[in-house]
């Protein structure tokens, strides 16, 4: 049912986020989607641009199961896999950007996804997630401080429109890791 509900009610909002990720994501960069779901937003990304290399993770292995049915045709650039945000199943360092849509509030413990999602990105990567209001940025923000982790810009929140009748609005919120 969540399948459907994200492709079809939620399809203005991850078209929105897609077309910010094809602007920001560099060159035949690797891009993460943390809390992917049934994978939607990895099929839009992937529509508009075909030199991403593109992950998703899911905690939930049901959701993970749809997601690989939705992105079959992509081939091996588009992948998911069942992954919980503050223990991340991949290597360090291995993703250009990492995206997050409506899935940080959610999450169990916020604070120990900070240092997890640090981990993964490179030097220069940026850190963009797409949620309600009430998502945790407080705590990833201040988890981020107390750690000296994405240091690489000032952290950055924008209100931006969903497209949709409710909600109408969610917070894009970016944080980046140093530059070497």
């Amino acid at each position: 049912m969540y399948d459907r509900a994200a492709r079809y009610l939620f399809r203005r909002l991850y078209r929105r986020i897609a077309e910010d990720v094809a602007v920001l994501a560099p060159d035949d960069a690797a891009v993460l989607d943390v809390g992917t779901g049934p994978g939607v937003l990895l099929v839009e990304i992937a529509r508009r641009r075909d030199d991403l290399r593109l992950t998703g993770v899911d905690l939930s292995a049901d959701m993970v199961e749809a997601a690989k049915r939705n992105v079959a045709a992509f081939g091996e650039r588009v992948t998911a896999q069942v992954g919980d945000v503050a223990d991340l199943p991949l290597p360090d360092q291995s993703y250009d950007l990492i995206v997050s849509s409506l899935s940080a509030h959610h999450w169990d413990d916020p604070a120990g996804a900070v240092p997890e999602l640090a981990r993964v990105l490179r030097p220069g990567g940026r850190l963009v997630i797409y949620d309600l209001g009430f998502a945790p940025f407080d705590v990833l923000v201040d988890t981020a401080r107390e750690r000296s982790l994405f240091t690489g810009a000032p952290v950055r929140q924008t209100r931006i429109r969903t497209g949709l009748l409710f909600p109408r609005h969610c917070i894009r919120h970016v944080m980046t890791s140093p530059s070497k």
